[in-house]
């Protein structure tokens, strides 16, 4: 029997077989590899063959189940690549999945909306990105849904797509409006990606901007598929709508066109798509829907994938034998194991076992072939499908061919029907030309009748004529008619006059209306002309549209030879691949038997494993109630220290309670998390062991430490520290209690540790000093800004003693001037004394950070010694503060406005600052310094000037005070004695005022150091270590707001008519 040291749990939980159950584990782990691979925070493109795995997944087990139940558990909200990759992982999916996989998707669309609108929040590249291709999945997911014509790969023939569109105008609007948003979505995704590269080098050649391209390669292959089928609906719509309904349409198409031919131009000419994705070219300009023949010159995009090489992959064992254990794996597992499975002994294999290996090394065979021919027919199918695309895209241009020769013969027909009519129109003006023969030679006869009545006429004439002189003789014959022949002859007369009028009118007529037929035709006989000439050009373009359209018949006979040759070559090609496909399953259904009976083979080793499954399980819990009860002995002991008369001695800073309580909290996070595996899978308790283990040792340390602080800290605070501690410890030991009772484990809640937990952490808080409220990382900082404070207060303080003394030169005279000079002339020395010791403090502190810092910066070495850098700032306050008040005190004196007591106050106070600046200087300086050499001659140097500011004061005050003398004359016996009494009564309640005036300033001091430094803890800090009990005398440090402590001076300084008691020094 092999030997199986430090295994995983789910290798503990069952032999190594072969059963439906171990494949489905097998499987499991599968995707979950895959899945990490794939999915992870590196910014790189997600590699095909993990994304191929994952793919291959959802086929077998015909949905996305498995990946969901992965996917669901990534921490997407902790990193935006993470989640890029994790929507190009399910674009891929949805794509090429199974069909199941959209209805599965479906059911998670809340959790791809949460993650868009988290990231969509947050001000990151990737953030900004992920909100915008969760918008793209979840528009995909409700198009294919709404429409299931549509696969999840938008493939679909041109019938399917007729068929969806239907006969309905308002379906075919609406599907047009729909793929018009899904290319909004997809054409907005690429321009956010290429508007976060960087053009100016190869951005695509690096894996940052290979991450970020990647998912582009399914955006180019929903593109060409939404751009055809927009182009045929909206063909489609253009012949059922008039054109100007449908000019929103055309100018979103025109606006998508645009866009989509520069994302094909931009990704074309980057090196990383050339070697995945050939990239169609569109054409210059949009199709003219108008135009309705537009069509047949519409080219369909095909998007071509190359064949990518087999990558060698790593072969995977079901079950991981001779791998070390992981790293979390805990050493009891190991030792349980060998219990119950007996000590190490290579040699015993029982025949089972034996049996079990040759079965699981033939299946690995079996599968080893068998992935093998899938790959091979899965290359087969992709370099057919190819060889398919590629014929269809000759197809395609044969058909745009013949379309385009179709509408050639039908241009020559209408031109040949042209020829016709003009062929008519030449028949038509041939008969016009006989027409207006026919009236020419009826006008013409017409003629001749007029030209013949007028020679009768003239005839006739002329007959008259003779009649007439006929009758002349006979008048003269006979006379006797005269009249009447007379009137005959005038009646003659008129009627020939009559006659010749009427003759020339017609005439008249007669040749216009001849002149007119004339011109008529002279302009027919033009007319026939022209009409005869264009007769002879039509029937001459007639010839020659009729030896084109022969000639176009035959290139038409040509194509359509070529067009069935091509045909006939798609049928072989599909043929062949069908013929592959049934070898393909075949090959399957041999294996699926060959699978049943390894199964069958396989079936009689369950009931073992379910045994041993079982035995794993108590061996689980029983190493579970073991570390629970030393848990529950590590608290029992923690809790009895509080009580403990021995522990009384042991003391602890605040912050180190603090930093053990806060990793005591954290501890629950990892309990809980251990307690929710060890539920959801009972047969691995490592994870729960470990984070029990840690938790008891924290909570008792953080018990013992909180007892310990509680010695130092005031008694409310304290009782309350103690008392949290026990609630702790109970709350902890109860738990203790239902993690050893295996009834009452599912129903144990670790989080209720949390609440006693933080209350320890809260009155830790509460007990730290409360002077460090300045962050250390700004105390540095603000020691230079405090110096700098310091000089510029003293600069000020030495300009307006010079400008109180110009004005008390103006304004007094005399002895009072004299006061005043000499006054303001101990108060510049001072300040000037001051100056010189704030600079040389400056270089000594400088001197100081340099030779004690070593590699560290300034601030980082301010930061480690905060004490000290407390105490500068303190220091300097306290000299500037002093400064301030001893001007505002003797322009006061100057002015007559206030008390020469003021002025010997505060120059004892700018005595005590420069003492504990100088104290605060010496404590981190060397001794040898010869800064610190000056910075102590100029604090003796300072003391002397605030002797003389003080002995200039009372000389002052002495000198201008009036003197009364008393005058005791007229004063008897009785007068004197009431005087006198009357003036001890003033002298006890004076001394009576000042016993209480100076008990208060006792009291007044006390609390000032109360409040300086109650909390203080002496010398270096120590977080990590309990600060020891307060010794007496212990040193106090002022508050960096208040006004500071004052030093002791000398001596021969300082007496008691001051009104000022010694101060105690800072010690640093």
């Amino acid at each position: 029997m092999n030997s199986i040291k430090n295994v995983p749990a789910r290798v503990l939980s069952r032999r190594p077989g072969h059963s439906l159950e171990a494949e489905r584990e097998q499987f499991d782990k599968t995707q979950a590899i895959s899945i990490s691979k794939a999915i992870n925070s590196q910014e790189a493109p997600v590699k095909e063959k993990h994304a191929r795995r994952i793919i291959l997944g959802t086929h077998h087990e015909k949905g996305a189940f498995t990946f969901w139940s992965y996917a669901i558990g990534l921490p997407l909200p902790s990193s935006s690549i993470l989640s890029w990759k994790f929507c190009h992982v399910l674009h891929k999916v949805l794509r090429d999945g199974h069909p199941n996989v959209l209805h599965d998707c479906q059911r998670y669309r809340s959790n791809i909306r949460e993650i868009g609108d988290l990231w969509g929040h947050l001000r990151d590249q990737y953030g900004h990105l992920v909100n915008i291709y969760t918008k793209l999945l979840l528009t995909k997911i409700s198009f294919h849904l709404k429409h299931p014509q549509f696969p999840a790969g938008l493939e679909v023939t041109d019938e399917v797509l007729e068929k969806a569109a239907g006969t309905d105008v308002n379906n075919i609007f609406q599907l047009t409006v729909e793929m018009f948003d899904y290319m909004d979505c997809e054409l907005k995704l690429s321009e956010s990606v290429f508007r976060q590269l960087n053009t100016a080098i190869a951005v695509s050649q690096m894996s940052s901007g290979q991450c970020r391209l990647a998912p582009l390669i399914q955006v180019i292959q929903d593109c060409s598929h939404l751009y055809h089928y927009t182009v045929k609906l909206m063909f489609k719509l253009h012949s059922c709508l008039p054109a100007d309904t449908l000019q929103g349409h055309r100018d979103r198409f025109h606006e998508q066109f645009h866009s989509l031919r520069n994302f094909f131009r931009r990704a074309s000419d980057m090196l990383y798509f050339k070697r995945l994705i050939q990239i169609p070219r569109l054409p210059e300009g949009p199709p003219n829907f108008l135009r309705a023949s537009a069509l047949a010159e519409h080219i369909k995009p095909v998007v071509v994938i190359p064949e990518e090489a087999p990558e060698e992959e790593e072969p995977e064992n079901l079950i991981e034998i001779s791998s070390g254990p992981p790293a979390g794996e805990p050493v009891v597992v190991a030792d349980l194991f060998d219990q119950t499975f007996g000590p190490p002994n290579g040699s015993m294999k029982d025949d089972r076992d034996l049996q079990i290996e040759n079965l699981k090394r033939e299946v690995e065979t079996l599968r080893a072939e068998l992935e093998k021919i899938k790959m091979e027919a899965q290359r087969y199918i992709s370099q057919l499908k190819g060889q398919v695309n590629s014929l269809e895209a000759e197809l395609e241009e044969q058909r745009k061919q013949k379309q385009k020769a179709l509408v050639d013969n039908e241009q020559l027909r209408h031109e040949l029907a042209q020829l016709k009519a003009l062929q008519l129109e030449g028949a038509r003006n041939q008969g016009l030309r006989e027409e207006a023969e026919r009236k020419a030679s009826a006008t013409e006869a017409r003629y001749s009748k007029l030209k013949e009545k007028h020679n009768e006429l003239i005839n006739t004439h002329a007959e008259l004529l003779r009649k007439n002189a006929d009758t002349a003789k006979q008048l003269t014959v006979t006379q006797q008619s005269q009249e009447e022949v007379a009137r005959v002859k005038e009646q003659l007369a008129f009627q020939m006059e009559q006659v010749k009028r009427e003759s020339e009118m017609k005439m008249e007529e007669q040749s216009d209306q001849l002149e007119k037929l004339k011109r008529e035709l002279v302009a027919k006989a033009g007319e026939l002309a022209h009409a005869q000439e264009a007769l002879s050009r039509t029937e001459q373009s007639g010839s020659e549209l009729s030896s084109r359209l022969d000639t176009l018949n035959a290139e038409k006979e040509a194509l359509s030879g070529a067009i069935r040759q091509r045909e006939a070559e798609l049928l072989a090609a599909q043929s062949l691949v069908r013929e592959k496909e049934e070898a393909l399953s075949q090959e399957q259904q041999r294996s699926a038997q060959e699978k049943g009976e390894l199964q069958g083979r396989l079936a009689e080793k369950e009931s073992q494993e379910q045994g041993l499954q079982q035995k794993l399980l108590d061996e689980q819990f029983a190493v579970l109630r073991g570390a629970a009860a030393e848990a529950e002995a590590i608290l029992q002991d923690a809790v009895s220290k509080l009580d403990d008369p021995l522990h009384l001695r042991c003391t602890s800073s605040p912050d180190y309670l603090v930093s053990r309580a806060q990793a005591a909290l954290d501890s629950v996070s990892g309990l809980e998390k251990g307690h929710t595996q060890y539920l959801a899978s009972s047969e691995d308790a490592s994870a729960l062991v470990a984070a029990l283990t840690r938790f008891s040792h924290l909570a008792a340390d953080t018990i013992v430490n909180g007892g310990a602080t509680s010695h130092l800290a005031p008694t409310d605070p304290a009782d309350r520290l103690i008392d949290t501690c026990r609630e702790c410890g109970a709350r902890a030991l109860e738990l203790m209690g239902q993690l050893q009772d295996q009834t009452k484990l599912p129903r144990a809640q670790p989080s209720l540790m949390r609440a006693p937990l933080q209350g320890i952490l809260q009155l830790g808080q509460d007990l730290k000093p409360k002077s460090l409220d300045v962050r250390q990382e700004e105390l540095g900082a603000m020691v230079d800004k405090e110096m700098a404070a310091t000089s510029a207060a003293i600069e000020d303080a030495v300009r307006r003693i010079e400008d109180m003394m110009n004005q008390a030169r103006h304004e007094s005279s005399g002895v009072k001037l004299e006061v005043n000079e000499r006054i303001l002339n101990s108060c510049t020395d001072l300040m000037k004394a001051i100056r010189l010791l704030v600079m040389t403090s400056t270089s000594l502190q400088k001197e100081i950070v340099e030779s004690g810092r070593g590699a560290a910066t300034q601030q980082e070495f301010y930061a480690k010694n905060s004490r000290w850098t407390e105490g500068l700032i303190s220091a300097s306050k306290a000299v500037g503060w002093g400064a301030t008040q001893l001007v505002e005190s003797a322009d006061k004196v100057v002015l007559h406005m206030g008390k020469y007591e003021e002025l010997i106050v505060c120059s004892h106070e700018i005595a005590a600052s420069t003492a504990q600046l100088v104290a605060a200087s010496k404590v981190k300086a060397n001794k040898n310094s010869p800064h610190l050499s000056r910075l102590q001659e100029c604090s003796r140097t300072v003391n002397e000037r605030a002797a003389n500011v003080v002995a200039s004061t009372k000389s002052g005050q002495e000198q201008i005070e009036d003197r009364d003398t008393m005058d005791f004359s007229g004063l008897s016996l009785i007068k004197l004695k009431k005087q006198e009494m009357e003036t001890q009564v003033r002298v006890l309640e004076l001394e009576k005022t000042l016993e209480a005036e100076r008990v208060r300033l006792g009291e007044l001091r006390k609390q000032h150091y109360v409040l300086a430094g109650g909390m203080g803890t002496p010398g270096e800090e120590e977080p990590s270590r309990p600060s020891p009990a307060p010794r007496s005398g212990a040193t106090k440090k002022p508050p960096l707001a208040q006004k500071p402590s004052i030093a002791p001076r000398p001596d021969n300084q300082l007496d008691k008519k001051d009104g000022v008691y010694p101060a105690q020094l800072v010690n640093y």
